[in-house]
């Protein structure tokens, strides 16, 4: 069963067309990446998806709604982890959890119970009275991922969640997300580091330029084309590097 699909999905800015007439669909449970570099559309599609900015057109529908008549039903279902650190940094770590809460309509007492949960589950319970600047940036990128959490989503996005982070905290991170993965949480992920998509994802969606040149499992995908890698895949499909 798939919990979203979108037919014939555009975007555009003006003359730029961001996303350019895609289809994909996502089954429950799945751990579905999209795969690209800078530019090729994965942010826009995240955005849509998550009801930030509506599309230009084509159809797009979570849980079987579409985004752009029922965004409210679709927000209160969903978790996001931002790619840029827009944690309240006035806060503490605590606060930013409970505060964020608010805007589910959850209750403050739950909210504080969930809140400690949450700061377990990232190893963050001893900075719980620390204010955001003292945090090291894989803190905050997993303070991030526990504020996604709060509302116990059925469908979690994550943009580019592990940029920026040194090899260490990125492990710690993919650990968490395997962890959600098995507790069957339905997950969303865009990344242009190939490891991170070949130990995290069920299927992947490689996008250029705005479109969805392949979607399969990492493994197939490397199989078919005769790439020990996603980044060999990548460049034999587009005939440039994800660096470029």
């Amino acid at each position: 069963m798939s919990i979203i699909t979108a037919k014939n999905l555009v975007k555009e800015y003006g003359p730029l067309r961001a996303v350019d007439g895609i289809d994909f669909a996502i089954g429950r449970g799945e751990f579905f990446g999209f795969l690209g570099p800078n530019g090729a559309g994965k942010t826009t599609v995240m955005r849509m998806l998550h009801c930030f900015m509506p599309p230009t057109s084509g159809e797009l529908r979570v849980f079987d709604l579409d985004v752009t008549k029922h965004p409210s039903e679709i927000k209160a279902r969903i978790g996001v982890m931002p790619q840029e650190n827009n944690l309240d940094p006035d806060l503490t770590v605590c606060e930013n959890l409970i505060v964020y809460a608010r805007y589910f309509d959850i209750q403050r007492k739950v909210a504080v119970h969930r809140a400690a949960e949450l700061l377990g589950f990232v190893d963050l319970r001893e900075k719980e009275k620390a204010k955001i600047d003292t945090l090291s940036g894989g803190m905050k990128h997993r303070l991030l991922l526990a504020r996604a959490l709060i509302n116990t989503p059925e469908l979690l996005i994550l943009d580019e969640p592990t940029t920026g982070l040194d090899p260490h905290s990125r492990i710690d991170v993919w650990e968490k997300l395997n962890h959600l993965k098995s507790q069957k949480i339905t997950l969303i992920l865009t990344t242009h580091y190939m490891e991170e998509a070949e130990r995290l994802c069920d299927r992947v969606a490689i996008m250029d330029s705005g479109k969805i040149v392949t979607v399969d499992s990492p493994e197939s995908l490397m199989r078919v084309h005769g790439c020990k890698n996603l980044e060999d895949v990548y460049l034999q499909l587009t005939g440039r590097s994800l660096a470029d």
